[in-house]
């Protein structure tokens, strides 16, 4: 739950040029409402008037509660959920001294009862059976809690959510229990070197500075430390809510499809009751970093084989300046990848692949600015040149001076987004919302982060002046220290040396003077300058149509005639045999894609600036472009693409700088968490075809400049096209996007089609029925081990995808709440459907200190049990899990590009089903709790005549794990389950499910000859 922020990957703000002063159009709500008398002393204020899109249809209101809560409505009639989230304006920088985590710790423990509800799992059952879903984070500054749910039932939620904040329980039982999930999320951590690098951040601030903290606790830190003080932890915990959860410090956000007035109606009376302490929410204007910190570099070895380097300078809180937004001028520019950028520079010296510059999130009160570089291994030589050529840049910035038209196109992109901005899901947006309600005038609270209308150059040399080579702190990332680190941070072991930068190089950082090859951005010629839309035609059909087919390629259209925005997703599948015929092709692939995005990277980042993207991706059946965005300058990105793809060229110092790269990334694969394991070796049993990274790790030598050179125009010539143009267009401009690709590839590599064989997809392995196997592999990284159990359910169809989803809704949350809350067996328990090559399953995954075969165990415990919870379930109570789940699958897609997903999945898939959706649910509300039994026993339940089921196990080998223990706890009934020794042999041994056939009737793309 909790989610400390990323200290090395710093937001890019992705900002540019000038565009028309029409897309600056904002609207402003003012709604009538009828004032509810009884209501209006515990209302201290109220606004109607906050700044929106004009785009936005929802009504928008803005309270302050008599307790001074403030509050954000949103009222959308058409909202399929409804969704709530509050702030609570501490985090855990609070925590008592010496009681590292209880913040965090009290978040968890919030979810475990109240007075009102004291069931522990009363919140969480009453939102998954109401379609609803939750979640919670502790912030340095601040915690979060959110919940989504089906519009008709948001007072019971909101009744559940507020008590929260009014009367938790804090049971002695769910407090010693819940302990184990707070460390079991700590273990989970330890070996990522994201938190690791954030800790060791805060080990090495000022000694008696709140920040220097151990956010996140653990078992020792909870329980151990604190019995040996005397203190009771779950004292500590009602101490910290009594003094900290008090009303002025909250803000509360709700989307509901109620009026404004029911809205207010409604929180008014179950959030006016929470207790005003009035408390002052802390801010540190005290830096944690002085005078001892700065001129500082630090040595530290990662997990993964990865080379950072990061640059940190002092900043203070900058929030109060979003109108100017200073912050966003420079980072703007410092993180800008075009011609004559810091990246650009160094990517030509080859010393770095990606640049990262912005202001980090940091606590209230202060502020960092970071530059985070990846090194590549002649980077790492060169780390005092490359901070060298920072200050180079920041010197040139400082020549040139505070530049308005750079402000003026950061203005009007800014101002275009907020326009043009996607809807999106209730509860995303809500979550994402409700912390500005903490830092912006109400009036602003929509637009903060897209308004920069004023001008102040004097705030930003104000700004950029603290950045000098006095107040820098550096720290260098890299297994090849690992040998000469002297010193340990205590919560996460990592190993660190810390040194002054010496003068010399100090003194020639100061004296950088200017580099010839910087330069400022030029302005963005990929900025839209037409907003109109399409006129629609007659009868938009509701999905896409094909309108052109040939031996060649297969073209997909839609209309958007729902977001109705002046934009467009545009996605190619090339399929090519060749892409995966054997390891080799299958890395020849892999690197064509990252030296092409590579080479482009430059080109395009003005129209990512623009907010039009691009993606090339490979996959097995070849590669995937996609276009997405504005429609308006679409076609000038897709031809430049197309026509550098098809004349491709391959810069041999970039090529073995990315060969490099791909050879780290396989073997960091180890180093993943243990329930990722099991996910990609569940997957490489049942695939028809799937290299494993071994052997694509294996074939890595053969990987050279001829072979790729060769290679592409091989893969390229002899491919099938099969594309969709859904958003803001006609068949017209469809068709010729296509044409542009078309002509490049027949005029340049003469392509020619591929058979209808050439396109089958691969198929998914059939278990036989009563089978019971188990493949294990061993983990050296992670102390978790880790269990995934799959129950085969067949091939894909309404019936049993309605049966499945149906099954695993019931038992979502029982599963959580026995496995996870009651049982403690880890922090990641998770129950789902998994889906692949038109063949599914139910998958149960649990991450824990456990035996894999104790896990095994107890989730067969817990499966047996959901017969008598099913048998026992009230009618009523089956009922709202059904209509649950159809709430679910009927909600519609908030944006564009979650409509376009839907409809190139069903596309990619070969299924064709784009009103699967309605003709499933229709289907679902015709199945009973007897239906539900009947399955379970056939395919699920232990002995039942079809099940089907396969464990993967992954075995902790590190110290105190799992495999190391000596009496690791192990069921009293030994598995019985079939060990799988060799993967081959064991797919060799199995036919393949056919594969789903489609749900309309349509000819077999690709060579219209019968063969």
């Amino acid at each position: 739950m909790q989610q400390i922020r990323n200290p090395r990957l710093l937001v890019r703000i992705i900002t540019s040029n000038h565009i028309k002063s029409s897309v600056c159009l904002i609207g402003t709500l003012g709604t009538s409402r009828k004032p509810i008398a009884s209501m209006e002393k515990l209302v201290l204020k109220r606004t109607d008037h906050i700044t929106k899109s004009q785009e936005d249809k929802r009504s928008y209101r803005g309270l302050e509660l008599a307790n001074n809560m403030k509050i954000l409505l949103v009222s959308d009639p058409n909202t399929d959920k409804s969704a709530a989230a509050m702030d609570v304006n501490v985090g855990y920088l609070s925590d008592p001294k010496g009681i590292y985590g209880l913040a965090h710790f009290c978040e968890h423990m919030l979810f475990l009862g109240t007075e009102k509800y004291p069931n522990e799992n009363d919140y969480n059952k009453f939102l998954s059976e109401h379609g609803g879903s939750s979640n919670a984070a502790t912030y340095p500054d601040h915690t979060l809690y959110y919940f989504d749910i089906v519009p008709d039932e948001l007072n019971k939620a909101l009744d559940r959510f507020s008590q929260f904040f009014i009367a938790p329980l804090f049971t002695e039982s769910a407090t010693e229990r819940e302990i184990n999930a707070v460390n079991s999320e700590h273990e989970k951590n330890v070996p990522n070197d994201v938190w690791r690098m954030d800790q060791l951040d805060k080990h090495l601030s000022k000694k008696d500075h709140p920040f220097n903290t151990f956010g996140t606790g653990n078992k020792y830190t909870l329980e151990t430390l604190t019995k040996a003080n005397g203190v009771n932890v779950r004292d500590e915990l009602l101490k910290f809510h009594a003094h900290w959860y008090s009303s002025n410090i909250m803000c509360l956000a709700v989307l509901g499809k109620e009026s404004l007035d029911e809205l207010e109606e409604m929180v008014v009376n179950l959030f006016s009751t929470v207790e005003n302490k009035n408390v002052t929410a802390p801010k540190w204007e005290d830096h944690p970093f002085g005078e001892e910190n700065f001129r500082t570099l630090v040595y530290t070895t990662p997990v993964k084989d990865v080379r950072n380097l990061n640059i940190v300078f002092p900043c203070e809180d900058l929030t109060s300046y979003y109108k100017s937004a200073p912050g966003h001028y420079i980072s703007h520019l410092m993180g800008h990848e075009g011609p004559g950028s810091i990246l650009s520079v160094l990517k030509s010296r080859g010393w770095s692949n990606n640049l990262v510059a912005g202001n980090r999130p940091a606590p209230r009160g202060l502020g960092f600015f970071g530059i985070a570089v990846d090194l590549t291994e002649e980077g790492i030589n060169h780390v005092d040149d490359i901070v060298k050529l920072i200050f180079q840049y920041l010197n040139m910035l400082k020549k040139e001076g505070p530049l308005q038209w750079i402000q003026d196109e950061n203005r009007d992109i800014g101002q275009m987004s907020f326009r043009f901005k996607d809807k999106e899901s209730p509860r995303g947006y809500i979550s994402g919302l409700v912390h500005s309600l903490q830092e912006y005038p109400i009036e602003d609270v929509l637009s903060a982060h897209y308004f920069f209308n004023q001008w102040n150059p004097d705030l930003i040399k104000k700004v950029w002046s603290e950045f000098s080579p006095e107040k820098v702190r550096l720290a260098v990332i890299a297994k090849k220290f690992e040998k000469d680190l002297n010193e340990t941070e205590p919560w996460y072991g990592t190993k660190y040396k810390k040194i002054d930068i010496p003068k010399e190089t100090l003194q020639d950082w100061e004296k950088a003077g200017l580099c010839n090859e910087l330069r400022i951005p030029d302005k963005n010629e990929f900025i839209p300058t037409d907003f109109d839309l399409y006129p629609l035609e007659k009868d938009v059909p509701e999905h896409p149509l094909i309108i052109q087919d040939s031996a060649l390629s297969r073209v997909w259209f839609k209309q958007d005639d729902k977001y109705l925005l002046p934009k467009a997703n545009v996605m190619f599948d090339f399929v090519s045999p060749l892409a995966y015929l054997d390891p080799l092709n299958c890395n020849l692939t892999h690197m064509l894609v990252q030296l092409f995005r590579d080479a482009l990277n430059e080109y395009a980042y003005a129209a990512e600036c623009a907010g039009l993207r691009w993606e090339l991706v490979n996959t097995k059946y070849g590669l995937i472009l996609a276009i997405g965005g504005y429609s308006n300058k679409q076609h000038i990105l897709l031809e430049k693409v197309i026509e550098k793809l098809v004349n491709f060229k391959i810069d041999p110092k970039r090529f073995a700088i990315y060969k490099e790269n791909y050879i780290r990334n396989l073997k960091n694969f180890n180093a993943e968490q243990p329930y990722q394991h099991a996910v990609y070796y569940l997957s490489v049993l049942l695939t028809e075809h799937a290299w494993t990274k071994q052997e694509l790790l294996a074939a890595v030598d053969q990987v050279t400049i001829d072979k790729l050179e060769v290679f592409i125009p091989q893969m390229l010539s002899k491919m099938h096209i099969e594309c969709l143009i859904h958003g803001n267009a006609n068949k017209e401009k469809a068709l010729k996007l296509v044409k542009v690709v078309e002509d490049h590839l027949t005029s340049t590599l003469n392509m020619s089609p591929l058979l209808p064989r050439q396109l089958l997809l691969n198929r998914e392995l059939k278990l036989e029925d009563g089978s019971d196997y188990r493949y294990q592999v061993e983990n050296s990284v992670h102390k978790s081990s880790c269990i995934e159990l799959y129950y085969q359910c067949g091939l894909q169809s309404k019936e049993n995808n309605m049966k499945l989803e149906l099954f695993a809704q019931i038992i979502q949350e029982p599963c959580f709440n026995i496995l996870r809350t009651k049982e403690q067996l880890g922090y990641i328990v998770f129950s789902g459907i998994r889906r692949s090559n038109g063949v599914q399953g139910l998958r149960i995954i649990v991450q824990s200190d456990k035996h894999p075969e104790f896990l095994d165990s107890r989730i067969e415990e817990f499966l047996e049990g959901m017969l008598k919870y099913i048998t026992d379930m009230s009618d009523q109570e089956f009922l709202r899990h059904r209509e649950a789940l159809a709430a679910h699958r009927l909600e519609k897609p908030k944006q564009l590009s979650s409509q376009s997903h839907l409809f190139w999945s069903e596309i990619t898939a070969q299924q064709y089903h784009f009103d699967r959706a309605n003709v499933e649910v229709a289907y679902l509300r015709t199945i009973n709790k007897e239906d539900i039994i009947a399955f379970y026993k056939d395919i699920l339940r232990e002995n039942g005549p079809h099940r089907k089921k396969m464990a993967v196990a992954v075995l902790s080998t590190a110290d105190g794990g799992a495999g190391t223990l000596d009496e690791p706890e192990l069921p009293e009934k030994p598995s019985e389950a079939r060990l799988i020794d060799d993967v081959t042999v064991f797919k060799s041994t199995h036919e393949m499910h056919p594969l789903v056939q489609p749900y309309i009737n349509i000819t077999r793309k690709g060579n219209k000859c019968k063969l």
